[in-house]
């Protein structure tokens, strides 16, 4: 089967032993695979999947949607042919991949392939820091730093949906506007947004050059999420101001959780995003597609910047 395969530290397109599923898993045909912040940090040499997860290291990917060839589970929640979606803990760049079959979501129908590839991630990832960590209610602040991306543009279109008042931080003036039609309140440099504050909840998803500045803009009992550290993992907290304002710093990644974790995180947004993607109100932005053949280049489009939504390897 084809793959993108990693090699000295470069990615290309390349080829592997087709795949036989174990007991409680499932064999699924890709149709589309998004790329994520983790691809590039993995193809460096960082930031491999954990090894108990039993998969390549030098195969990328996080996320997938497909259809499913084969299920062992013992009693398989979905049929042959069905279509479905996943966070994996890697290897999902490839013609094939074998998931657990609990960790599986069904496809709406409103999601063509693209969007079902670039979806299980970036929502999952925004999901779980805005409820399950920052327990974001109705009628609070929120600030998205890094709004532009994959997980951005899934945290301003939940945060919206959930009632808060939604300030995304976009360093790149163009997307701004497109950021706004996904559902900010308003979009603006980052310096302009931390003066929108006091902020309930600050979703980080640049690094330690706004943990200063974002202490500064929390509201009292307000709440950091850390899950993305492009610009660095470093940085200063001034406690006495954190005390202060009776404020947490929390961070969170979901591929180091185990399988029980991520089958409760599947289970909780077929049960509470799922309908809002099928009714319209959450959607999935696609910048570009790319068949896997051409890996190289999505990458150079991903790593390049400027982008708003997802970058998606087509696997048909």
């Amino acid at each position: 089967m084809r793959v993108a395969e990693i090699k000295d530290k470069a990615i290309g397109p390349g080829e592997r032993e087709d795949l036989e599923p174990g007991l409680g898993q499932a064999l699924i045909r890709v149709r589309a695979a998004g790329v994520n912040g983790a691809d590039p940090v993995q193809v460096a040499g960082f930031y491999p999947p954990p090894p108990e997860a039993g998969v390549p290291d030098d195969v990328p990917g996080m996320e997938l949607a497909g259809e499913l060839v084969e299920s062992r589970s013992p009693v398989p929640r979905f049929k042959p042919g069905a279509r479905v979606m996943a966070i994996v803990a890697g290897a999902a760049q490839a013609e094939y991949a074998v998931v657990e079959e609990r960790q599986l979501m069904p496809v709406p129908d409103a999601l063509d392939w693209s969007q079902a590839g670039g979806f299980p991630e970036v929502f999952a990832t925004a999901y779980d820091a805005l409820v399950g960590q920052a327990k974001l209610r109705s009628g609070q602040r929120l600030l998205v730093n890094g709004a532009g991306g994959g997980v951005g543009t899934a945290a301003v279109q939940l945060g919206r949906v959930l009632g808060a008042d939604v300030t995304a931080s976009v360093r790149n003036e163009k997307n701004r506007a497109a950021v706004e039609e996904l559902g900010a309140h308003r979009a603006l440099a980052p310096d302009e947004a931390y003066e929108h504050g006091p902020f309930d909840v600050v979703l980080e998803l640049v690094g330690a050059p706004n943990l200063e500045p974002s202490v500064k803009a929390l509201a009292t009992w307000g709440t950091i999420v850390v899950i993305g550290v492009s610009a660095g993992h470093e940085g200063t907290l001034d406690l006495r101001r954190l005390m202060t304002k009776r404020g947490t710093v929390r961070a969170s990644t979901l591929r180091y959780r185990t399988t029980e974790e991520k089958a409760v995180l599947a289970r909780e947004l077929e049960a509470h995003v799922l309908p809002l993607v099928a009714d319209g109100r959450l959607r999935v932005p696609i910048e570009a597609e790319f068949p896997l053949a051409e890996v190289t280049a999505a990458y150079e489009r991903f790593t390049a910047g400027g982008h708003v939504g997802k970058i998606v390897l087509r696997c048909d």
